[in-house]
């Protein structure tokens, strides 16, 4: 498995590139993503899966 995420994609969330494999430490990086549009969007992803959890988390209390 580890060699298969070697061959993804991650944003480095220290300098906003897309990194293919682990060129960075794991601490400064989000993935894996399968390509490389998709790590582009890392930040976009996140804020959307963020907003989807909160929302969930919301109705749980309710």
């Amino acid at each position: 498995m580890a060699s298969d995420l070697e061959h993804k994609y991650w944003y480095n969330m220290k300098t906003g590139a897309v990194e293919h494999g682990f060129e960075s430490a794991s601490a400064d990086r989000v993935g894996p993503f399968d390509t490389h549009a998709e790590a582009e969007h890392a930040l976009e992803k996140l804020r959307e899966n963020s907003a989807k959890w909160a929302e969930e988390d919301a109705a749980d209390n309710r």
